[in-house]
């Protein structure tokens, strides 16, 4: 029945999908974890930035920017990140780039929630004690929002993951690129189907289940 998954490098497609979701999330987390601060921060130049950046990057189609890095910031401005040579690394580093900053959007929003749950009383007694507005986010605000909003870093998590589907717009060889190029060369649609189903359920399903038990296991108490 699965004769024809010879010479396909089905492992390998899903491997890149997983460092995708990787290395996508973490730098997400980063740039999403600076916007929440800017979006919170006593400057108005930060904050109307950190607004106008989420709002506009929420409701831009990822395929489009997954696109646009490609062929906007490697073909029309030069970016090559190191890879000028290698059009596959090149594909995927701009693909990690392109769902680093969609995401961080969503990520971005999931931290401010989470700081809006943290008591103003204990923001004020840190300012009270001498303590600057950097300060009181990475020691008091922060970890408490941290915390509280592991649900829905989740949910965002999982969400990247299956988004990494989008890179093969550009080329990327993970698991949906392969996917088409199965489909296109065998006659075994529901039964394709049905494997690559299932290989993003065995990516997410654990991430989701191990991730809830942490939330609950940290989870601030109120």
């Amino acid at each position: 029945m699965f004769d024809f998954l010879e010479g396909y490098d089905l492992l390998g497609a899903f491997w890149v999908t997983v460092q995708l979701a990787v290395f996508s999330g973490i730098g997400s987390l980063i740039l999403g974890t600076i916007l929440a601060a800017m979006r919170v921060s006593p400057v108005p130049l930060m904050r109307g930035f950190g607004t106008v950046y989420v709002n506009v990057v929420r409701n831009i189609p990822l395929t489009v920017i997954i696109v646009f890095s490609s062929l906007g910031l490697a073909d029309v401005f030069g970016v090559t990140l190191g890879a000028a040579d290698d059009f596959k690394a090149l594909s995927f580093r701009l693909a990690i780039l392109g769902l680093t900053a969609y995401t961080a959007a969503f990520v971005c929003e999931a931290i401010r929630s989470g700081i809006n749950t943290v008591p103003v009383g204990q923001a004020e007694a840190a300012r009270a004690i001498g303590l600057n507005f950097t300060q009181v986010l990475s020691l008091i605000v922060l970890p408490q929002a941290f915390r509280s909003v592991i649900g829905p870093l989740t949910n965002v998590l999982i969400a990247l993951t299956k988004n990494t589907t989008v890179a093969a717009a550009i080329g990327v060889a993970e698991a949906a690129l392969l996917m088409k190029e199965m489909i296109e060369n065998e006659s075994q649609l529901i039964l394709i189907s049905a494997i690559f189903a299932f290989g993003f359920v065995v990516l997410t399903l654990p991430t989701g289940l191990i991730l809830g038990w942490v939330g609950k296991r940290v989870a601030v108490k109120r």
